[in-house]
């Protein structure tokens, strides 16, 4: 009989006028990885406060080995055995990366923390996930996907028997969740449970054993086998149909046309070198590669955010010269829509409406320079009604919005300024399966109406998905270039070629490399 750590019996939640959770159940065993999947909304997030002590359950129980517990606190939660990683990081960027990883419970030496102990334990925790990081290193000064890593090791370090995953691969290149991976597998083996909160499916089939499925805040599928079904059961349990990419209108690109943006032999200070591509009317152009390939930074020197050491910039044919995003906005037409959203796509603690209408104030301002709150308005409504955007009100503020929405509200800005050409960078990271799929179909609706699109993304899937090319980056080059045929197996397997082999034929035919 399997032995059960962790049951949630019949958990119900409810806020002022939302039931969260209506009778939830989730069974975790020693040594299974169990996929806890659902859209925004479904519920996961509340279960998981549950779970972890930040919510007390209004109804039902939570049995640790059979006997029921009741958590007051994510410290009481610690001392029952229970680790979590959430999807945002929660680090001190001024601690080091021991300080973090030891932060709940620090060695300490006759009452006071011992800084000096707090490196052995640090380093067998880095170990153990094979990431070769200084433990006295600063937390400010890693990468998105170190700090990701260091979250692991920070939950490793209470020696958790259940451990929550709450999209542990949104920053992780292939490579680094593959390497996640063995880590989850390790654990898996010497008895923990791993909950697995993914939107990627592909990673939940690669890694899970079981599968809980919220809809509604209710399970529609409860610790079940996930052998026993196929993504597109999953899919229709979450959203209670199926959603197929493959029903979208076709579109064409006309490949004589002059291109909307080239860049030719570009160098940058960030270290590119011999850039260059091509960007036509309504055509995706996807620039994949591992995370630190240079693709976010090659569109920011564009932007203007970065210098230009060389090679050249024209937009629609002409020379440019970009100093900021604002000329790239106002003179060129250019928006960017980032990965980053809740810093850098939307003022949080603002209304929908400013939100969205930012790009467009000097246009909207009358004679004496105010704003016409009317236009404001009649602007922010019409693209929350053409996107779909799910608001209480256009005074909403943007932080309350889930990220599907919020990553909306920072595309419509960017609408609402009739940009000439698009750059979207990771637009789906985070979003549940119904929202990718919605802005899946809105990405390739905006280049079927004629929008330029530079699609960053590594979800391969998703790339794979909307590209008509591919162009693979790694270390600041492109290193080749793949004409989309939809095939994943033949896509993902040429595309991952010539990341890993610099020499593969496509490569030096693509951009003249040995």
């Amino acid at each position: 009989m399997s032995d059960v750590l962790l049951e949630c019996d019949s958990i119900v939640k409810v806020f002022p006028g939302v039931r969260a959770l209506d009778g939830v159940g989730l069974t975790m065993t020693a040594g299974s990885v169990h996929a806890l999947l659902g859209e925004n909304g479904a519920g996961k997030s509340t279960l998981i406060k549950v779970i972890t002590g930040v919510h007390t359950p209004d109804d039902g129980r939570l049995l640790r080995r059979g006997e029921e517990i009741h958590l007051r606190s994510p410290l009481d939660a610690t001392r029952a055995g229970i680790g979590v990683v959430h999807q945002e990081r929660n680090l001190i960027p001024g601690f080091s990366v021991a300080e973090n990883i030891t932060l709940q419970n620090p060695p300490s030496r006759r009452g006071l923390v011992d800084r000096d102990a707090m490196t052995a334990p640090a380093e067998r925790c880095l170990a153990e996930l094979g990431l070769d990081l200084d433990p006295h290193r600063p937390v400010r000064e890693l990468s998105v996907a170190q700090q990701q890593l260091v979250e692991i090791a920070k939950a490793l370090y209470t020696e958790s028997q259940v451990l929550l995953l709450d999209e542990p691969t949104a920053s992780l290149s292939p490579q680094e969740a593959e390497h996640l991976f063995d880590v989850v597998r390790r654990l898996k083996e010497r008895g923990t449970c791993v909950v697995f909160v993914s939107h990627k499916l592909e990673e939940v089939f690669a890694i899970c054993d079981t599968v809980t499925v919220l809809r509604d805040g209710r399970s529609v599928l409860e610790s079940a086998p996930l052998s026993d079904y196929v993504q597109d059961d999953v899919v229709t349990l979450m959203v209670g149909r199926q959603h197929s990419v493959t029903d979208m209108t076709p579109r064409t690109v006309d490949p004589t046309a002059r291109p909307a943006l080239s860049l030719s032999g570009l160098n940058t200070a960030a270290g590119h070198r011999d850039v260059s591509l091509d960007i036509r009317p309504g055509e995706i152009v996807g620039l994949y590669g591992l995370v630190g390939a240079g693709r976010s930074e090659l569109v920011k020197a564009v932007l203007g955010l970065d210098r230009v050491t060389g090679g050249e910039i024209r937009v629609d044919g002409e020379p440019a010269r970009i100093r900021s995003p604002r000329e790239a906005l106002h003179t060129y037409g250019i928006g960017y829509l980032t990965e980053n959203r809740k810093e850098e796509g939307v003022f949080l603690e603002q209304p929908i409406v400013r939100n969205i209408t930012v790009t467009v104030w000097k246009k909207l301002a009358r004679f004496l320079g105010d704003i016409s709150s009317r236009a404001e308005k009649d602007v922010a409504q019409d693209l929350v009604d053409r996107l779909g955007i799910r608001v209480s009100g256009l005074a909403q503020n943007a932080g309350e919005l889930s990220g599907g929405n919020q990553q909306k509200v920072s595309l419509a800005k960017w609408l609402a300024a009739e940009t000439r050409l698009l750059v979207v960078d990771e637009p789906t990271v985070g979003v549940d399966v119904r929202t990718k799929h919605a802005f899946h179909e809105l990405i390739w609706e905006l280049a079927r109406g004629g929008l330029p699109i530079l699609l960053i993304s590594s979800d391969l899937t998703e790339m794979i998905t909307l590209a008509d090319r591919v162009l693979v980056m790694a270390d600041h080059r492109i290193r080749g270039e793949v004409p989309n045929d939809h095939d994943y197996d033949n896509m993902s397997g040429q595309i991952i070629r010539i990341i890993h082999d610099r020499a593969h034929p496509a490569a030096a035919a693509s951009n003249g490399t040995p």
